[in-house]
């Protein structure tokens, strides 16, 4: 924002040094001393607006984020300033003109003060409007920039997590183990073997459906979860249970693409794979006020040894990184370490269907 603050600061002084310039010139055309006193007309109007804009700037920037959804709410915010240039402006501009005047021997002169505040309170009208189609204008074009820059790291993000999922999270060693399970299963449990088949399928096909999508509703992400939960609970049977807590209504809800998939494979990669007494995992989503929360906990995990793997850290960085691309910081992740054991992820993101 320091860029807009700069442009509008800079657009405001040549305003104030043209409209001086301009009162010189006139005055001259008329008289052949005291060019002070033009000066100290415009410099007085300036100094007095500058700081009205100052303080209008000040206690409205925080309502710059309507700029880009809601412009006419934006515009009713200025517009509540402009009673306060109405009612200051007068007593301080002349206030400062009178003062000088009166160092310098003279008497200001001007019309009574109910034509004063006519002609003045129309001429900051003006500059008002003038400086708020300005100041719209600019904070218009940074929040495009703002915008344009987001989906290119969007984009970015998601080819950076195409890859991820194609190259690790997806690694050809899950996709031998499930085989391999598989082929042994053919042997003693034809039946097993068929569904595991058919949940591998399912969980290649879910994977390929959503293209090169940002954002799928949360219940495309529990496909491709559950069909993932299922394999694996199939090759750790005797040492692995998954809960599932997830309200239906919240399905619409869109989510990141396989982002919790990664969440699950890591809990497996270091804690169930790691040891042989059995884990116990859970998965929920609910809502919490108007966000969409997603959590995956188990109840043995250790978070130093997962914050040292550098595929987890990876996994966890990209999906900041894309939660910040997709949300602006209106999403959040964390992990957190369960007392005595275990580990939480919860990722929490805006949902208010």
């Amino acid at each position: 924002m320091q860029r807009t603050r700069t442009i509008i600061a800079i657009a405001w002084a040549l305003f104030w040094i043209l409209m001086v310039s301009t009162s010189v010139q006139e005055y001259l055309r008329d008289h052949d001393h005291g060019i002070w006193k033009p000066m100290l007309w415009e410099t007085s109007s300036a100094l007095t607006g500058t700081v009205l804009l100052i303080l209008q700037r000040r206690y409205t920037r925080k309502y710059d984020v309507l700029i880009a959804n809601a412009p006419l709410r934006w515009f009713a915010r200025q517009l509540v300033w402009l009673p306060v240039y109405w009612a200051l402006f007068v007593p301080a501009a002349f206030s400062m003109r009178h003062a000088v005047y009166a160092l310098m021997g003279e008497t200001y002169p001007h019309e009574g003060w109910a034509k004063v505040y006519l002609y003045e309170d129309i001429k900051m009208t003006v500059f008002f409007s003038i400086f708020v189609a300005i100041t719209f204008g600019v904070l218009s074009f940074h929040a495009m920039l703002d915008e344009k820059v987001r989906v290119e790291r969007a984009n970015a993000s998601l080819r950076e997590a195409q890859l991820l999922r194609l190259s690790q999270q997806m690694q050809p060693h899950f996709l031998f183990n499930a085989l391999n399970t598989i082929s042994s299963l053919m042997y003693s449990d034809v039946q097993r073997a068929d569904a595991m088949l058919v949940q591998l399928s399912d969980v290649l096909r879910a994977t390929l459906d959503v293209g090169e999508r940002h954002l799928v509703p949360l219940e495309t992400e529990l496909r491709i979860l559950r069909g993932y939960a299922a394999l694996m609970s199939e090759r750790f049977a005797d040492r692995v249970s998954i809960a599932w807590d997830i309200d239906e209504s919240l399905l619409g809800c869109e989510v990141p693409v396989m982002s919790m998939q990664p969440l699950l494979e890591n809990v497996f990669k270091h804690t169930v794979e790691k040891r042989r007494q059995p884990t116990a995992i859970s998965v929920s989503a609910r809502r919490d006020g108007d966000e969409l929360l997603l959590r995956i906990e188990d109840d043995s995990g250790n978070f130093g040894v997962r914050a040292d793997n550098r595929t987890n850290g990876i996994g966890v960085r990209n999906l900041r990184e894309r939660l910040d691309a997709l949300y602006g910081g209106r999403a959040a992740f964390d992990l957190t370490q369960l007392a005595p054991a275990g580990v939480r992820a919860e990722v929490r993101l805006p949902c208010a269907s």
